[in-house]
């Protein structure tokens, strides 16, 4: 390889790990906000939720047809278009006057982030062909979404106290910027030479059968699980969610084509990836929540907590690289799994007068099995298929990763009283914290058993070898 070549290489990879990083602070990077936000833009619970779920939902819904069509235009050109509507629309957050435009926002944010989402791994996969190479590109690239994940509380603490909460989003401007500049004048371009169709009766019915759910779910305990709207909502996500199946088993060419779903390498990667989102992930929100509103921290405070998992998630995310020379991916990733089930229900001890350190011991343990997960679930989304199809492996991996995110937060927020979250009864907001975090726990156990069930058995020695390898 030329010197030119391992200079695309590097910078190719740290563009990719810089891009998710932001994208992944824009997850997390709101949750010591959201106190802010709710008095700056006199919202409650609700609002907050759809802060986050507007910027996952699109993210989730759109992300297979940005990776076909980043396999059909070009993965860079997809990247640098993802990379302007991201960085416009932080600026319109930053400046937003009520909560319907910072929505709003947030989802034209989650638009671009489909964009880069789906060319990332694609970009790394393109320029890694090595084994070993690969490797050490997948540890950096989840080492950066893990700690950006647990990094975002912190940034977004410290952001809010000294500037207020709209420096966390005006800070994606000039990062945005940098990364555009680097990637318009060294990331070389790349693309399928067979690509897929731009499938849009499915786009239409997955996006709008997800925004259905989620509404629903958001909403049912305030408007009543028996009302008109509600029953309406689920009725409607169920029939859309349903004819999404229909039309890609009749596509001939779907944006996420289902007979995938009967190899256990391709399910397994997307089941376990869903785990850890719709568990780990979205608790998080309620977690702060409760450090702000039931313990009483400021916002820097608050990611204060988050930063011993901070560091233990990025150191354990570099090791996993040296882990993967005597363990497979799929054991790897059931273990932090695991971890991360145990860790989750280690945080019932937390209680109304507690001291925020009784958070620590699961934070910690979550953190390690996240630092596990992380490289691991990248490696086993990139090998499910072939490497001429690594956008839509990592389009099919984002989908699974923010819809997880988006239904979890929804669906955690049921168990969570809305009129207890902010001011309201702490001792009924610990209650349904406390029943989060098992249903969290038990998520996140399910899916380290359902990951080594599907993954596992299927590693034979020679097939552990070619999934190391590839990644």
């Amino acid at each position: 390889m030329s010197r030119a070549d391992r200079a695309n290489r590097v910078v190719t990879i740290v563009v990719a790990c810089l891009a998710t990083a932001m994208l992944m602070l824009d997850i997390s990077v709101i949750n010591t906000a959201l106190s802010s936000i709710a008095h700056g833009l006199d919202t409650g619970l609700s609002g907050l939720q759809w802060v986050v779920d507007a910027y996952t939902i699109p993210l989730a819904a759109t992300v297979l047809t940005a990776g076909a069509i980043a396999d059909r235009i070009g993965r860079r050109r997809l990247f640098l278009l993802g990379l302007v509507i991201f960085t416009s629309s932080s600026a319109l957050c930053g400046a937003a006057g009520g909560i319907e435009l910072l929505v709003g926002a947030r989802a034209v944010q989650g638009l671009g982030a489909s964009m880069m989402f789906a060319t990332a791994l694609a970009l790394i996969s393109q320029v890694t062909p090595d084994r070993e190479d690969r490797v050490k590109a997948l540890a950096a690239y989840g080492a950066a979404i893990g700690a950006s994940f647990a990094l975002g509380p912190f940034i977004g603490g410290t952001l809010t106290d000294v500037f207020g909460w709209r420096a966390i989003f005006l800070v994606n401007v000039p990062i945005g910027a940098a990364v555009l500049w680097i990637t318009y004048r060294w990331v070389a371009e790349g693309r399928d030479p067979t690509p897929r169709r731009i499938d849009l009766p499915g786009q239409v019915t997955l996006i709008g059968g997800l925004f259905l759910l989620v509404l629903a779910l958001l909403r049912g305990n305030e408007s009543g699980w028996g009302s008109t709207g509600i029953v309406a909502a689920l009725l409607g996500a169920a029939a859309l969610l349903i004819a999404f199946v229909i039309v890609e088993e009749r596509s001939r060419e779907p944006m996420l084509p289902l007979r995938l779903m009967g190899q256990r390498r391709f399910a397994g990667a997307q089941v376990a990836v869903f785990a850890i989102a719709a568990s780990f992930f979205a608790v998080f929100l309620y977690l702060t929540l409760y450090l702000q509103t039931v313990l009483g921290m400021s916002p820097i405070q608050t990611g204060l907590v988050y930063l011993p998992g901070t560091f233990l998630v990025f150191v354990v995310s570099g090791m996993t690289a040296q882990l993967g020379a005597n363990y497979s991916p799929a054991k790897i990733a059931s273990a932090g799994l695991a971890l991360v089930g145990v860790g989750l229900a280690g945080m019932l001890i937390a209680g109304v007068d507690s001291s925020w350190t009784a958070l620590l011991p699961g934070l910690l343990v979550t953190s390690f099995g996240t630092g596990l997960f992380n490289p691991t679930g990248s490696a086993l989304a990139l090998n499910a298929l072939p490497d001429e199809q690594s956008g839509l492996a990592a389009g099919a991996n984002d989908t699974f990763r923010q819809a997880g995110v988006a239904v979890g937060i929804a669906a955690l927020g049921t168990l969570v009283p809305a009129g207890a979250a902010l001011g309201g009864d702490p001792q009924s907001y610990v209650d349904g914290l406390h029943h989060a975090l098992i249903a969290s726990a038990v998520l996140a156990l399910a899916g380290a058993a359902a990951t080594a069930w599907l993954l596992i058995p299927a590693s034979s020695p020679a097939e552990a070898e070619g999934l190391t390898e590839a990644a």
